[in-house]
């Protein structure tokens, strides 16, 4: 009798296994994702709106039935953009909570503390809010990034300021750490291709508004255009300082910022401010998915307006459940990741994304948009068409 008991436990075992349940964060009716990121300090709305776009996606799969029969869950612990408290959580994550995947991550310096942290553990890192290069290094086999890059950023910047406008004299403002380095080398990168130079460099503490100094170093330059790289505070804090002080140039920032928390900040003082994107305009007709997104959102919190960073977080969740479905029942972190890495277009209603061996990037696509007197964003092609401050 006990040979037969320990037989069919044995099978009961191995079919488990097959269907994924040996995986850790899966089980028969779920699959639990973890994120680290801020909640609090000068980018907690960037950790806000990443949760709240991948809550909206996985509740919408979740009320057709989940994943192959699987609800998708996601925990998230707040680690204030601090590279420690980030690699507390993700320690926390894996082996405390015992999450199947992390999931939208939100900065560079954080990311540069934890990634090796989950590489050495097995577990996938999906879709981080970062374009840093550090992270496109094919080495990190369980990284797979969604966005573009912030080279990629700085180069459409560059290039729209001195072929739209004709403007040499271009300044930066950047954190002072890895993610504000890796803006600087972006936009030294993208101007030493059309033998230009910086004429002016300022620099700010993270998690700090201490950029009156900055602000100084800029005007010394004579700039006629500033390109920040920081997060919504401290470049509103720039901008709001140097029109009380008269200087006016165009200042543009990058996708990082959050957007909508910047309008947010500068008021009216924010007309003709330019933000680089990675994702299309959370209010267009098109592709599809951007609808789809609408409605998530609406479905799942129906007073939180649309904004780029919980709709980039929302194509985090649907790319996680694109590759999810693609297992089947038999879910592991291996078939995961086998399928974000297939060469084959990923087409998320129209958003496509594309991955290869060495590629661990899907989208190579940069917007731009400026805003408007309204305290609006309004998409652009070219700067020509962008209202002056």
């Amino acid at each position: 009798m006990s040979s037969t008991l320990a037989q069919c436990a044995t099978a009961l075992l191995i079919a488990g296994a097959a269907l994924g349940e040996g995986q850790p964060g899966v089980s028969d009716r779920s699959i639990l994702f973890g994120q680290s990121a801020a909640f609090s300090g000068s980018a907690q709305e960037l950790g806000r709106n990443m949760r709240l776009g991948m809550q909206a996606a996985f509740r919408e799969v979740n009320e057709q039935g989940g994943v192959h029969g699987r609800r998708l869950e996601l925990v998230s612990l707040d680690d204030g953009y601090e590279p420690e408290a980030a690699i507390d959580n993700t320690r926390q994550l894996i082996e405390g909570e015992q999450v199947f995947a992390l999931i939208g991550a939100v900065g560079t310096p954080t990311a540069r503390a934890t990634v090796p942290i989950a590489e050495d553990a097995g577990v996938p890192y999906i879709a981080p809010f970062t374009g840093s290069s550090f992270l496109r290094d094919p080495k990190w086999r369980g990284v797979v990034n969604l966005r573009a890059s912030y080279y990629q950023e700085t180069e459409e910047i560059v290039a729209r300021l001195t072929e739209d406008l004709d403007i040499k004299r271009i300044a930066i403002m950047y954190q002072d750490d890895s993610f504000g380095r890796e803006g600087f080398r972006g936009v030294r990168r993208a101007l030493e291709r059309r033998q230009l130079s910086l004429v002016a460099v300022g620099v700010y503490p993270r998690n700090t508004e201490a950029v009156k100094t900055a602000l100084l170093d800029l005007r010394s330059g004579q700039p006629q255009a500033v390109i920040l790289v920081g997060t919504y505070q401290p470049v509103a804090t720039l901008i709001a300082w140097a029109q009380a002080t008269n200087f006016t140039p165009i200042f543009v920032t990058i996708s990082f910022v959050g957007s909508k928390a910047l309008a947010r900040e500068l008021g009216p003082a924010g007309t003709g401010v330019i933000v680089s994107q990675v994702v299309p305009f959370p209010t267009a007709a098109e592709p599809a998915i951007v609808g789809s997104y609408r409605r998530a959102l609406t479905a799942y919190a129906p007073r939180a307006e649309p904004s780029f960073v919980s709709f980039e977080g929302y194509l985090a969740g649907r790319l996680a459940i694109a590759a999810l479905t693609g297992c089947g029942r038999a879910v592991s972190r291996t078939c995961l990741l086998d399928n974000l890495r297939r060469t084959e277009v990923i087409d998320l209603e129209g958003f496509n994304l594309r991955y290869g061996d060495g590629d661990n990037q899907g989208s190579d696509a940069v917007f731009l948009t400026v805003l408007d007197s309204d305290g609006q964003y309004r998409p652009i092609r070219s700067l020509k068409s962008a209202p002056q401050p």
